[in-house]
């Protein structure tokens, strides 16, 4: 069912890959709501992934940039505007990437220049959109902008390696860059931190079959799917949330709150005997 929270926005929406990707359901639901946005992704992943096909089913036009480019950044939010028909009211951060994580190198023997990649790409990819949306007067009052987080930044994933610190500098950015834009342009930053979900970048993570499994019997409402974070998104776009800003708010079920549970203690006890 549609409400109609987007209708005459226009946003920017990074990192939709596949069918999988988080970014891909919120193309889908701010076209449901409404919305007129450009796709975006880095020229890789536009070879690899299916982009295109959400392009013509949202109706979208899609404008290739690596995210870590201020160059192709720039490129991109000119493009928009100039597509979109106005500045840009929303604008979805969901890219992560580790070289070290995908060649299984151990925290204690990271590759320090993949390591910089993962930050660059991860993280502080976020800073530079939000520096040349800034610069360019792009985003208009009460925008909203949101990158998409994981709890792994707070607490210890054992295998979420340098990914850990590249969501723990995302959400300390959308804080700093939160303050800074609030004062001078009344646009929100903020960052959800989602359940752990199969989409394509999180089954390249050793047991993350196993996390799943863990936070779901953990989570008194059980983990937020993929569908149900996009609904969240688009609520965050809208004016229904105004005064939200430089929050890291968590979309787990309950997890985040949670020690144990039931279902873990049943578990425990039935190995046990």
């Amino acid at each position: 069912m549609s409400y109609g929270l987007l209708k005459g926005k226009r946003g920017i929406i990074f990192g939709a890959l596949d069918e999988n990707s988080i970014a891909w359901k919120v193309a889908l639901k701010a076209k449901e709501e409404g919305a007129t946005f450009t796709l975006t992704n880095a020229p890789i992943a536009m070879r690899l992934g299916e982009i295109k096909k959400l392009a013509e089913e949202c109706q979208a036009e899609v404008i290739t940039a690596d995210a870590t480019s201020t160059e192709d950044l720039e490129n991109l939010i000119t493009k928009s505007i100039e597509v979109l028909g106005g500045k840009i009211d929303f604008i979805l951060h969901s890219i992560g990437m580790s070289p070290n994580i995908r060649k299984d190198k151990e925290y204690g023997d990271l590759n320090y220049e993949w390591y910089l990649k993962t930050l660059d790409v991860s993280a502080l990819s976020f800073h530079k959109i939000m520096q040349v949306a800034e610069k360019k007067d792009a985003i208009n009052e009460y925008g909203s902008i949101l990158a998409l987080s994981y709890i792994a930044a707070q607490r210890v994933m054992p295998g979420y390696s340098d990914m850990a610190d590249a969501k723990a500098t995302l959400e300390s950015i959308a804080r700093s860059y939160g303050y800074r834009y609030g004062k001078l342009k009344n646009v929100r930053v903020n960052t959800i931190s989602q359940s752990p979900t199969l989409t394509t970048a999180g089954k390249g993570i050793d047991g993350f079959d196993v996390f799943l499994n863990f936070a779901e019997d953990i989570s008194p409402l059980g983990n937020a799917s993929a569908e149900e974070c996009a609904d969240y998104c688009i609520v965050m776009f809208s004016d229904l949330t105004k005064k939200v800003t430089m929050q890291n708010l968590m979309h787990d079920g309950g997890f985040s709150s949670t020690t144990i549970s039931e279902t873990i203690i049943d578990k425990f006890y039935s190995v046990k005997k």
